[in-house]
């Protein structure tokens, strides 16, 4: 009997599906689903076919965060200060385009981790946040407290942090910790869904606001405007702009219609 691989991935059109595959395990990851993340999510960003992933998990969970039995046997995931690979794989890459996650049952810990990296959060009604590592003395070391901070607040995050309590899908939604919401079973529906959706627009001045809205993080305000109209001007030259005022002055896209 073969071993079934940690990480799948599947394309549909111009979208990448990656799948976390360890279902008797709650799709935690070990080293091996780690290396395989990152080297999913590096070939994703490499190819011009491809313009939005979805990061889901297999069989009714997200990420139950790192594999604790391989911790426990000196086994753990790659744990270093520097370098574009992070505990759980992917979570220090910057990529230049967009990445959905698509969130059923538990999306704990590290697996929390991985859903703050992501652009977007789907979450189901079967799914539940949490920083569930505050049980067992595991840090968050994958973004865990710079993300979730930026993502929903200090208040909040500091709430989640402390407590490791459990977040159900409405309060998810509430405090901006998911974006969109899904029957149970229906998070990767949606997730496609939407992810198609911003497959559609014109895709180089999509990602140059992204970019931006990315790294202004770590500018001061005037070094952020000068590096939001570099990137800008960068699209202008492309010509994307033109042929999109071309469009719009021949009807396209007028009154919210996409």
């Amino acid at each position: 009997m073969s071993i079934p691989d940690t990480v799948l991935t599947r394309q549909e059109a111009d979208l990448l599906i990656i799948t976390i595959n360890r279902p008797a395990r709650r799709n935690c990851v070990d080293r091996e689903a780690a290396v395989a993340l990152y080297e999913a999510f590096k070939a994703f960003d490499a190819d011009g076919s491809l313009s939005v992933a979805i990061l889901t998990g297999a069989e009714g969970n997200f990420c139950a965060g790192a594999d604790l039995q391989a911790v426990a046997s000196g086994k753990g995931n790659p744990v270093r200060p520097d370098g574009d690979m992070g505990p759980m794989g992917p979570t220090r890459l910057e990529l230049s385009k967009p990445v959905i996650a698509a969130v059923e049952g538990y999306a704990v810990a590290g697996g929390l981790e991985l859903a703050l990296w992501c652009d977007l959060r789907v979450a189901s009604d079967s799914a539940r946040f949490g920083v569930f590592c505050r049980r067992f003395g595991v840090p968050l070391i994958d973004g865990g407290t710079i993300r979730l901070p930026r993502l929903i607040g200090a208040s909040r995050a500091m709430d989640l942090v402390l407590t490791g309590r459990e977040v159900g899908p409405d309060e998810a939604l509430a405090i901006g910790l998911a974006n969109y919401a899904a029957p149970a079973g229906k998070a990767l529906d949606r997730a496609i869904q939407l992810a198609s959706d911003i497959a559609a627009f014109p895709q180089t001045c999509l990602r140059a606001d992204r970019l931006s809205a990315m790294r202004q993080w770590s500018l001061d305000m005037d070094a952020a405007l000068k590096a939001e109209v570099e990137g800008g001007l960068d699209v202008l030259k492309s010509g994307e702009t033109l042929k999109g005022a071309t469009a719009f002055t021949k009807g396209k896209g007028r009154h919210g219609t996409f």
